[in-house]
């Protein structure tokens, strides 16, 4: 007796598909179903009738030999093949999938077949545009949800699949003609193969003795596998196919976000949590639907009530009938929306779109549930750091002098390490003086599971794996940069077993590099370290004698290195400048107080590079902005005073020196903050002097930098020199006036004192209640 080959054609991801298939397999009632998808997922199968197995879901598929070849199938509740999968294990029938192995899709992609097969099967036209456009209508998106989408299945539950059978046989017999699209050449090749080898299934599937088989794929493959193929011709193209790669395959947490990406992985549906609810409560659920939108809604804070509720349903209803639509749809549905509860705000509509339209929701797989070691060690630290991956953005804010939050740091640090950039860290906590706190966001994306499958070439733990990934880094690194950020992120990661290979390289490198800007640039990496190395208990004392040998050949070559920049050169040697700066000042504070020296020794190096002025042009001497800069810093750490850095001003400021080199002094000055003209008003008033001074085309040709550096400034200092050069014109000794239009109120000794208690409590000082201070006044 020959079998009974049921052919059900879907979309996949369609909803009104998906209710179709489990009305027609319960018609069927069949004893075999077989599911369009990678064959090798056949021995985990069964894990989709698992209770903790809850879509959206994917299977990933990988090469053995070279992990980042991989392949997606992702599936949703409302997914045909899911309810189809879900309908044969629930009723404990053999369910198998079909389709060309992924090893193959591999093997072709290699060998340029086909540009799209590590992407999974696809449609590879566009028949819903050309059946649209048969039908007589220009949105192939709104007249599939009529006729499929928004369909409640009749009592012939297989009329609607032969309808859309013989559909597909009328366009793949006419490719081209008529504006219908045909497929694409390699997409084409590879159909081919994959029909052959479905056919080559189903007819395995009657050989093992089942009469009633359902099969469930692609409405475009439905008339290929229907057509009357030999065996021979067969085998005959499948005797083509490349060497199969060889592959391993495992169900992965999928989001309805990825769903509704069009690249990558994602599979192109632009409202997964439209089409969920749609699956769940089909087209008479839009009370429901838009009950969902207010309570989101007024959680937002928006006014919005049971009225506006009702109102929309009934506009939704209204537009559907104006544009001869049987119920309303997404479009209709979201205007009404526009329009009643958010008052045209597009902001708010937007939230809608993200929240329900699009949905946060994030798939489960079983604890068993096939994985590398990698990933189960990953698993089991989340569960036990309480770090659930969610697929929307998370804040999360840790103390390091906790052990719960210690140990979620190093789990994310480690994560980065690897490449899987779940956590990122918020500006706060990179721009933070404290290295006792930590700010993250966190975001956990479908395809880390990749990058912790590629992850595992490298140990079995995460902590095992990046420290042997940072190693085999620090063999490879090209710059001292590299090194240096390669230790730091060592001790804040916690691997003491990649820091010797590390401090090795950083070691050598450090000894032959001579070049004081890339010195300059890996300094305030290590000093990082050491601050992180405190902060953790990390033994960093290697690290401390490195950062102090970079920064004593950096004081020693930083004068001639800053000799002959130009413009862009003395920008970045400029930055590299306020880094080093705040690098040895960490230095020299974990020095005893600075007994090594190295401070005093970085001041001369400022004070030489302060010197340095062109004798002969540019060339021979260092920039302005360097100039400037350094005076500035030296300045700051009272190794001057106002007098001397008014001399060195009113000397740049000579007529002797171009007016482009004292504009670039200026800004160097002025780039640590403008108060300092407030407190001396004799600087401000030379640079005034200066700036009234200068030629015509000269103000011309400085006035670009002079607005950039101004504009640097905060608000209210550029306010209050603004006042005060407005007041008058400098005084005889070349001053402004130091309090603005008006002369400043005398001191209030009266209103001091009452401040000085809080100001003692703050800084941790005796007050004058306190007995201890009484009895020594």
């Amino acid at each position: 007796m020959d079998a009974e080959v049921t052919l059900l054609g879907i979309r996949h991801h369609g909803p009104g598909s998906a209710r179709a298939v489990a009305a027609a397999l319960g018609q069927l009632e069949p004893d075999v179903v077989l599911v369009e998808g990678p064959a090798e997922a056949d021995p985990i199968i069964a894990l989709a009738a698992e209770r903790d197995m809850v879509p959206p879901v994917a299977l990933l598929a990988h090469a053995v030999d070279d992990p980042a070849r991989a392949g997606f199938w992702p599936f949703a509740a409302f997914s045909p093949e899911w309810v189809a999968i879900r309908h044969g294990l629930d009723r404990q029938l053999p369910v198998h999938f079909i389709d060309l192995p992924a090893g193959y899709g591999f093997a072709l992609a290699a060998a340029g077949e086909s540009a799209e097969a590590e992407a999974g099967p696809t449609e590879r036209v566009d028949p819903i545009a050309a059946l649209a456009a048969a039908a007589g209508h220009d949105d192939p998106e709104a007249w599939w949800e009529d006729v499929v989408e928004h369909r409640t299945p009749g009592a012939d539950a297989l009329a609607p699949f032969a309808a859309l059978a013989e559909a597909m046989a009328a366009l793949r017999e006419r490719p081209g003609a008529e504006g219908i699209p045909g497929p694409r050449r390699g997409a084409a090749r590879r159909d081919e193969l994959r029909e052959a080898y479905m056919r080559q299934r189903i007819r395995a599937a009657g050989r093992a003795g089942h009469r009633r088989i359902a099969v469930v794929c692609g409405a475009w493959h439905v008339p290929a596998l229907r057509a009357g193929t030999t065996v021979a011709a067969d085998r005959a193209l499948l005797a083509e196919l490349p060497k199969k790669v060889r592959t391993e395959i495992t169900w992965v947490p999928w989001t309805h976000r990825r769903l509704s990406q069009h690249t990558g992985y994602g599979a192109g549906i632009e409202s997964p949590g439209w089409y969920r609810h749609l699956f769940r409560h089909g087209p008479e659920g839009l009370a429901r639907w838009l009950t969902g939108i207010a309570e989101l809604l007024r959680a937002e804070d928006h006014p919005v009530s049971s009225a506006h509720v009702i109102e929309a349903v009934r506009l939704a209803e209204t537009l559907a009938a104006m544009r001869g639509r049987p119920v309303p749809g997404l479009a209709e549905t979201l205007d009404a929306v526009r329009s009643v509860m958010c008052d045209g705000s597009e902001v708010a509509l937007a939230l809608v779109r993200e929240r329900l339209v699009v949905g946060e929701a994030l798939g489960e797989v079983p604890s068993g549930t096939p994985t590398v070691p990698l990933q189960r060690d990953l698993t089991r630290q989340q569960r036990t750091l309480r770090l659930r991956p969610d697929p929307g953005d998370r804040e999360l804010a840790l103390d390091l002098r906790k052990e719960l939050d210690a140990a979620r740091s190093l789990l994310l640090h480690r994560l980065r390490l690897l490449g899987i950039g779940w956590g990122t860290e918020t500006r706060s906590a990179v721009n933070s003086a404290g290295t006792f706190r930590e700010s993250w966001r966190l975001r956990w994306e479908p395809e880390f599971a990749v990058r912790v499958v590629e992850a595992a070439q490298w140990g079995t733990t995460v902590a095992e794996a990046a420290a042997a990934k940072v190693a085999a880094r620090a063999a490879d690194a090209v710059e001292l940069a590299e090194l240096t950020t390669l230790a730091e992120q060592c001790l804040v990661a916690q691997l003491p077993a990649a820091l010797p290979a590390v401090m090795r390289e950083l070691a050598d490198r450090a000894a032959l590099d001579t070049d004081v800007a890339q010195l300059a640039e890996a300094l305030p990496a290590l000093v990082r370290a050491l601050r992180y190395g405190d902060v953790r208990g990390t033994d960093s004392g290697a690290l401390d004698g490195v950062a102090r040998g970079l920064a004593e050949r950096i004081c020693v070559g930083l004068p001639p290195a800053c000799t002959g920049l130009d413009a862009d050169g003395a920008a970045a040697m400029r930055a590299h400048l306020d880094a080093v700066h705040a690098a040895v000042a960490l230095l020299a504070r974990g020095a005893a107080g600075g007994a090594d020296g190295l401070a005093d020794r970085w001041a001369a190096a400022l004070g030489s590079l302060a010197r340095r002025e062109p004798a002969a042009g540019p060339a021979t001497g260092v920039p302005g902005l360097l100039r400037g800069r350094a005076v500035r810093l030296l300045l700051d750490e009272a190794r001057l005073d106002t007098a001397e850095a008014g001399r060195r001003l009113r000397l740049v400021l000579s007529t002797a020196n171009s007016p482009a080199d004292a504009a670039g002094w200026i800004e160097g000055f002025l780039a640590g903050g403008g108060a300092l003209l407030l407190h001396d008003p004799q600087l401000l008033g030379l640079l005034d002097e200066w700036l009234t001074g200068v030629s015509g085309d000269t103000f011309v040709d400085v006035l670009p930098l002079l607005r950039r550096t101004f504009s640097a400034l905060e608000a209210g200092v550029r306010r209050t020199i603004g006042a005060r050069v407005a007041a008058g014109p400098p005084g005889g000794d070349g001053t402004l006036p130091a309090g603005g239009p008006a002369a400043a109120e005398p001191l209030d000794t009266r209103r001091a004192d009452a401040a000085l208690p809080t100001l003692a409590l703050l800084l941790g000082l005796p007050t004058a209640n306190d007995p201890v201070q009484r009895s020594t006044r």
